[in-house]
């Protein structure tokens, strides 16, 4: 059984909003307002839909010049709802002692796009690009120096796992007493590089995501930026347990039965100290894809799950890459904290038109309420990397 690490602070931004308030109530109005049609992403102007982030952003113009990056800007915005506590833990344990760990899978590669255009046409970069704005490591090495604390600080870049990954790692970090405190979570931001890629394993929606539906065609792709405080202690809302594996099956296929991801979630249950059929919800990664949601369906079928509260969040969000770990751990965060005190939970968009050759799950249907202790929440990447994280109340 795993040491509890307590979730005691939480900032985010996504297509559902800029702050908790505002994301809890669009999630529990199953708000698709933030998912926006765009012609700058793919080919030929071709449009495409979107999780786009519609905020005033921090102005970056006073930040280093590797700094300046909309990557950064959504960290920052992240960052701005738990600086104060970020502020009280560097007088109480000192700056060393706070560590910051970032899951991401573009950086700034968007400002890396802009400049090389501009280097094509002119043969010369522009005055304000620097090549560390695109580094993986950024997000992390930016909000050490913006949190002005000096512990490890490193940045884990798997796909769509990658900030699940991060809050599992942060929470080895805190067990090994290498830090009192974690800033954890994951950045993640729109650029022609991830949609033109998934575009070209005709892997991107031609509409809106409809997870498990027989109608589904593919994803669409998000931005979002969402960060923890990570505590060793067992107060409040904690991640109770992660497990991690590899499929080691194909680049950009799940192993269809699902046998990874079967051992992560048995994993993240056994850390837990919990039966799987302990679990009250499920947040799927449910990406709307034809492989993904078959797979997903069948470990949780082969799991005895299927009559678990399931959603999937991404047609709300879009499919925030890096960051859909820990945007989902942070939707879960809220269902089960005050924001929720009616237990409603987070609904599954779709078109309704289940799939026959699916296991049928109980999807979350607008209003529903239940007792929350236990909630899983699930991410399945490219190249068979799967993670499960388990949150949960400690009283």
């Amino acid at each position: 059984m795993t040491t509890l690490s307590s979730l005691t602070a939480l900032g985010l931004c996504c297509a559902l909003g800029n702050s908790k308030a505002e994301v809890w109530r669009n999630a529990m109005a199953g708000s698709q307002a933030g998912m926006r049609q765009r012609t700058d992403l793919l080919a030929a102007g071709q449009s495409v839909i979107v999780g786009e982030v519609r905020a005033a952003l921090p102005d970056h113009s006073a930040w280093p010049k590797p700094y300046r990056t909309r990557n950064n800007q959504l960290a920052a915005l992240a960052f701005s709802q738990i600086a104060d506590d970020v502020a009280a833990l560097r007088s109480q344990f000192g700056a060393e002692r706070i560590a910051v760990i970032i899951g991401s899978s573009t950086s700034g590669i968007a400002e890396g796009e802009q400049a090389l255009a501009l280097q094509i046409q002119q043969q010369q970069f522009a005055p304000d690009f620097d090549y560390q704005m695109q580094e993986m490591a950024a997000p992390a090495e930016f909000i050490s120096w913006l949190a002005d604390v000096s512990g490890p600080a490193y940045a884990i870049s798997t796909a769509c796992s990658s900030s699940a990954k991060a809050l599992i790692s942060a929470q080895t970090l805190l067990q090994a007493n290498l830090a009192d405190a974690v800033i954890v979570g994951g950045v993640d931001s729109l650029c022609q590089l991830t949609l033109q890629g998934f575009a070209a394993l005709e892997a991107v929606s031609a509409g809106l995501c409809q997870p498990f539906s027989a109608n589904r065609d593919g994803i669409n792709i998000g931005e979002a930026a969402a960060l923890f405080v990570m505590q060793r202690g067992n107060s409040g809302i904690a991640l109770l347990g992660g497990g991690a594996s590899s499929d080691a099956h194909h680049m950009s296929a799940p192993q269809p039965q699902g046998l990874g991801a079967i051992a992560a979630i048995n994993q993240a249950c056994q850390r837990a100290g919990i039966s799987a059929q302990q679990l009250d919800y499920i947040n799927l990664h449910g990406t709307a894809t034809a492989l993904n949601d078959s797979m997903e369906s069948a470990a949780l079928a082969a799991l005895g799950l299927q009559q678990v509260a399931a959603s999937s969040s991404k047609g709300m969000t879009g499919h925030t890459l890096g960051a859909a770990g820990a945007i989902e751990a942070a939707l879960c965060w809220l269902m089960l904290s005050d924001y929720n005190p009616q237990h409603y939970l987070i609904p599954h968009c779709w078109d309704g038109a289940a799939d026959p050759q699916l296991p049928q799950l109980k999807l979350v249907q607008p209003g529903q309420q239940q007792a929350l202790r236990y909630c899983l929440s699930s991410s399945f990447a490219f190249g068979g990397n799967n993670v499960a994280l388990i949150l949960g109340t400690t009283a």
